[in-house]
């Protein structure tokens, strides 16, 4: 504890309350990497082939990813980076707040919370997943677990390409029954179990976003998309075939509890059957960017701020663009995590950079933790660039003051 404590006074000394973080790559054996994380190609299936390809990246998470038996203890969960005499150190995000939350998160978080209680991700599938679901609240406590909405925001930097197929399922039509769906549930071990039928595509579109709360189905369409969510990995599928590939029964389940796992009827009572089938599901949760000050205002001192994601109580995330050779002080009201998806140059006292190409193992300098004190003292980003903006993209847990 006390090694723990002095490496965590010594990053938050180097970064001025600014934290490091480590790259944190999940594998999904369900999923084709779409291969857009930046990450090297020979990389994608560095925890094993049997475990499928690399196609997330998770900013600064304190839940272990849900990924089955093979799950490694820390799957999922970010490393704060330290550099000590010369000696690379890292510990767990998740036990730096444990021993010091008051001064990384705040008072009020841990005290309503008790930790960091989001995190964010790039989701990189060349293919369409599965039409699924997660839990809310009183459904996950079930099991155990929390409830789980998520934003998405789809960033340009990182979509050169489509994938194959840059859609996505949402909902249910209209005037579906709860019957319709039960039906589709005992087609599991019969073929296509056809639920898709039931639902409708949007065309996904780079520089937007959509806000999905728990119990709503959704099938992710191929583009890149940065996910601010809850701290939870709870879901369940209810398609069966996808891409030509089978879903079994056992990942239906995974977050059932024991005595309602052939329970077909708790089993849609996962949905939140008025918003799967709100005839204005478009209005209420497709999201344009929204500037965070007048956009006058912002150009005119070298920036551009908008918010990417919003519409939860338990998230928001915004985007923000330094123009080159300009800099801006930036306050916030609480502790969140940075990516950078282009350019170059300092955030406070710290260097950053959005790297060409990353090896599985190895530190980048574009993930960042901004703790309590430094977020609402504010932190002076810097673009050394005279030509390219310096972009990132920052996740906020809910508001508590």
């Amino acid at each position: 504890m006390g090694t723990m404590k002095m490496l965590l006074d010594i990053a938050l000394n180097q970064g001025q309350g600014a934290l490091r973080l480590f790259p944190t790559w999940v594998p999904r054996s369900f999923c084709i990497p779409g291969k857009r994380l930046k990450l090297h190609p020979d990389d994608y299936y560095a925890f094993g082939v049997h475990r499928g390809g690399i196609d997330e990246r998770w900013f600064a998470s304190t839940v272990q990813a849900d990924n089955g038996p093979e799950t490694l203890p820390d799957e999922g969960l970010s490393y704060i980076y330290i550099e000590d005499g010369g000696k690379a150190e890292k510990i767990l995000l998740r036990d730096a707040i444990e021993l010091a939350g008051e001064v990384i998160v705040g008072k009020a978080m841990m005290e309503k919370y008790g930790g960091w209680p989001v995190f964010a991700k790039f989701f990189d599938n060349m293919n369409p997943l599965f039409h699924h679901v997660h839990h809310d609240d009183e459904k996950a406590r079930q099991v155990g677990r929390l409830g789980k909405p998520e934003g998405y925001y789809f960033p340009p930097q990182l979509n050169n390409h489509g994938g194959y197929f840059p859609y996505t399922f949402f909902g249910l039509n209209p005037g579906t029954k709860k019957e319709d769906v039960l039906r589709c549930l005992e087609m599991w071990d019969k073929g296509d179990n056809g639920i898709l039928y039931l639902s409708r595509a949007y065309k996904l579109k780079p520089g937007t976003g959509w806000i999905v709360q728990p119990g709503i189905l959704h099938a992710p369409g191929s583009l890149l998309t940065y996910e601010p969510q809850k701290a939870s990995d709870v879901f369940a599928p209810f398609q069966n075939i996808v891409w030509d590939r089978f879903i079994p029964w056992d990942l239906v389940v995974k977050d059932v509890p024991p005595e309602h796992k052939n329970d077909l009827e708790y089993i849609v009572s996962l949905l939140d059957w008025e918003a799967n089938t709100d005839p204005d599901f478009f209005a209420h949760h497709y999201l344009e960017p929204k500037p965070v000050r007048p956009l006058e205002e912002m150009r005119a001192e070298g920036y551009e701020e908008y918010y990417v994601v919003y519409g939860s109580e338990d998230f928001f995330a915004k985007e923000l663009t330094v123009f080159p050779g300009r800099s801006v002080t930036i306050r916030e009201d609480g502790p969140y995590g940075v990516i950078v998806v282009q350019g170059h140059g300092r955030f406070g006292v710290l260097d950053i950079e959005a790297p060409t190409l990353i090896r599985f193992g190895e530190m980048t300098r574009d993930e960042l933790f901004v703790t309590y004190e430094a977020a609402r003292s504010g932190v002076t980003i810097v673009n050394e660039s005279a030509t390219e903006n310096l972009v990132m993209l920052k996740h906020f847990g809910p508001k508590v003051e």
